[in-house]
């Protein structure tokens, strides 16, 4: 009988407004609203999750009773599980069918992936992690890789990207400074525009064809937390969160438009960000207009109870939070649950409710899911081996790696060294950092090197040292708990060995950093990441001195998440190359820039120290600050944001304002002539930086406030012009009003943040 009652109402919807593609989109909406009850509304606001590994496979798919229990009144949307791709296609198209065909109403689910430097599966194209990538200071390749990560997903019935994360990163202690762009709000908005742009496949809020709905994170103080800890509280003023750690989100949100907003599991000033009605609803929705949805961190709601103790209960934490602005709990209804009873009792607006119900509808319709719900496996599998995203890797890497030090070994010329060996920890072992996918192919930097040496060099290898010994494919190198060291013993062993080997060669590549086990996001007491101290881990040290000891040619290649504090390396080696994690292009590209082939072009977008001492420590520092020299060692960093060497030399000069002075709300064009001194080809990141010298409160010495990268030849001179608007120069003054104040302002344009390396000039505002 019940099954006969549900088929005759499924015929009678089949007819109702909401099912007709040619109605309006918020006319459908009105309807299907109109016909769900309060348990299904709730439902809409709520992932569904079964911890990541495992979820949802073929024996919970053919249990009717599990069905029905989990998705028998649908769902906002279903979460990652690490699933290879035909796989993924059949169990979402099975989810998805099962959701339109056997509930009361037939509403598809949306599926969520993370994407932050490439989707979060099997299959797929591995990009550079964040901070690498980022040193390309380009956004639009940066467009180019979240359009080509978007199309992978979108083409496996991905809907919803956990992605990008927009945190500016002031202390690199932080486990998660991998998952950053750096350290500066204006570059970090830039590129994370570029970055939305790509996965939305628009600029007005529109989810294109073959893209996803973005997802800025992690709003806000997330990457200043105390001591360097996750999920710690981040109790800055006002100022600082609106002048600092706010400005990527609010430049996404006036230019492109994204459709979700994640707040912070930190608290500030006391608040939980889930539960901070002042950052969500006064900031987030009135200040600054953001129309799209506003969902929850992996368990930020329940949080509030179990973790910063706002709430007696998860009853409590679900009222709490979704009062406070959080429509939608992630990734699964530990406390949303309790919706149904809040509304009768009056303590959660059910007007409120709807509004939240109404936005995920209206994107369920306009990404097409009531029309065409389903993915194509054929077609998956076409994109995920489309060679032009291997290409755009392979270039992303080329971007992004950093040449720190060149005392001129490089670039190493074919078959001059009869034997090259190959050293490290990171030489046959390749990471990709937090949140990666696993793709079909990737190149070692020991494979990269063999595969360029030339038929004349025989390559060497040894392990040198261990970082931990249960390493295994990146992903589960990042999300399982346990870690498991090597003893000194067994590195010193491994060390002895490696010299024996650097002694045959001619030169020595050494490969050194660390794996997804020492630089992670950190979520419980058995699942750790952070780090008190930026030295190279275990015995890396010993190894890098026995191998320099040897007195031959040694090229440092560094595979790592945060800046580490190499500062024996710097005084001792010739040549030193920042790699970060580059994706599954890593040994091709290194070996092709250590080979002359390509042209490093790569700049820092996070100051790198010589001490953990020195913390925090950033290149907009206020003017009182790095004053004084420390007794043990002088207060300047070990490298300067903004800075990466070129195989070439870049000359600045005749640095121009077309006006001497500009009125409050005016502009005026910076101008500068760049000459490429070198032989050879090159890529420049030219940098421009204001400072405003005197303020009724005080500002940073230099600020970042336009950027570009251009491509010169041999010879060339290009000039670059920049504008300089209001938007550029104003900053919350002693009123916390958001004003330009009138006065004499610095221009400096160069290739570094570092004085040295900057031409100067002044302008007045009146």
């Amino acid at each position: 009988m019940a099954e006969k009652k549900h088929k005759n109402a499924g015929q009678l919807l089949k007819n109702a407004p909401y099912k007709n593609p040619r109605l309006p989109v918020k006319a459908r909406v009105k309807d299907l609203l109109a016909r769900m009850t309060i348990d299904e509304k709730v439902a809409q606001l709520m992932g569904l999750w079964n911890g990541g590994i495992e979820d949802f496979n073929d024996e919970f798919l053919n249990d009717p009773e599990k069905m029905k229990t989990t998705f028998g009144k649908s769902a906002n949307s279903v979460h990652p599980a690490f699933w290879h791709l035909k796989e993924t296609v059949e169990q979402r198209n099975r989810i998805q069918k099962y959701c339109i065909e056997k509930t009361r109403l037939g509403i598809p689910v949306m599926f969520v992936d993370e994407g932050q430097h490439g989707m979060m599966r099997y299959e797929v194209t591995a990009f550079p992690q964040a901070i690498g990538l980022a040193c390309s200071w380009d956004p639009e390749l940066f467009e180019k890789v979240y359009a080509t990560v978007a199309k992978e997903m979108r083409s496996r019935g991905t809907h919803h990207a956990l992605t990008p994360v927009i945190d500016v990163c002031r202390d690199p202690r932080w486990g998660r400074v991998e998952e950053t762009y750096g350290e500066d709000p204006y570059l970090n908005g830039m590129l994370s525009c570029g970055a939305v742009k790509g996965l939305q496949g628009t600029s007005d809020g529109r989810i294109a064809p073959d893209h996803v709905a973005a997802t800025l994170k992690h709003f806000t103080g997330h990457g200043q937390s105390e001591s360097g800890q996750n999920t710690a509280p981040a109790n800055y003023s006002q100022r600082v969160l609106r002048d600092y750690h706010m400005p990527p989100f609010k430049m996404c949100i006036d230019n492109v438009k994204p459709a979700n907003v994640m707040p912070s599991y930190n608290e500030v000033d006391g608040v939980p960000s889930h539960a901070n009605k002042w950052l969500l609803k006064d900031v987030l929705r009135k200040e600054w207009g953001f129309r799209g949805m506003i969902v929850s961190d992996y368990y930020g709601v329940e949080q509030l109870f179990n973790k910063h103790y706002v709430a007696n209960d998860t009853k409590k934490a679900a009222e709490t939070s979704f009062n406070s602005g959080v429509q939608f709990e992630f990734p699964q209804a530990n406390c949303y649950k309790y919706i149904p009873e809040l509304v009768k009792e009056g303590k959660v607006k059910l007007d409120d409710v709807n509004k939240a119900v109404s936005q995920v509808l209206e994107l369920k319709f306009r990404l097409g899911l009531f029309e065409n719900p389903y993915v194509d496996l054929d077609r998956a599998i076409r994109i995920s081996k489309d060679p032009e995203s291997d290409n755009l890797a392979l270039k992303a890497a080329y971007e992004s790696i950093v040449l720190l030090k060149n005392d001129g070994l490089l670039p190493l010329r074919i078959n001059k060294y009869g034997k090259i060996a190959v050293i490290g920890p990171c030489a046959k072992d390749i990471s990709f950092g937090g949140y990666a996918g696993e793709p079909y192919h990737k190149v070692s930097l020991y494979d990269g090197i063999k595969s360029k040496a030339g038929s004349k060099t025989e390559i060497l290898f040894a392990q040198g040292c261990r970082l931990t010994t249960n390493a295994t494919i990146p992903f589960f190198n990042w999300k399982l708990d346990e870690l498991k060291f090597p003893s000194r013993e067994e590195n010193m062993e491994l060390i002895k060995q490696a010299t024996g080997v650097a002694k045959k060669a001619d030169l020595i590549i050494l490969a050194i950093g660390e794996n997804e086990h020492l630089c992670r996001e950190a979520w419980a007491k058995n699942h750790i990441g952070d780090d008190m101290t930026l030295d190279l881990f275990g015995q890396q040290d010993d190894l890098v001195k026995a191998i320099v000891g040897l007195g031959k040619p040694v090229v440092v290649y560094l595979m790592n998440g945060r800046p580490l504090s190499i500062n024996y390396i710097e005084k001792n080696v010739p040549a030193i190359i920042e790699g970060w994690y580059m994706g599954q292009e890593t040994g091709k590209a290194a070996a092709d820039i250590i080979f002359g082939d390509v042209n490093p072009s790569g700049k820092l977008t996070i100051t790198v120290p010589k001490s953990a001492g020195q913390l925090p420590m950033y290149y907009n520092f206020k003017p009182s600050a790095q004053m004084n020299e420390y007794i043990s060692m002088d207060n300047k960093p070990l490298y300067y944001f903004g800075y990466g060497l070129s195989y070439t030399k870049f000359r600045f000069e005749n640095l121009r304002l077309d006006k001497g002075k500009i009125r409050l709300n005016g502009s005026m064009k910076v101008k500068v002539d760049v000459t490429n001194t070198g032989k050879i080809e090159g890529d420049e990141i030219v940098q421009l930086y204001i400072r405003d010298k005197v303020s009724s409160v005080t500002r940073p010495v230099k600020e970042l406030r336009g950027f570009r990268r251009i491509s010169l030849k041999s010879r060339e001179t290009k000039t670059v012009t920049f504008e300089i608007k209001p938007e550029h120069l104003a900053f919350h003054d002693i009123n916390m009003k958001y004003v330009v104040e009138p006065g004499d302002f610095e221009v400096m344009v160069g290739n570094s943040s570092r004085d040295e390396d900057l031409l100067k000039t002044t302008f007045t505002v009146y």
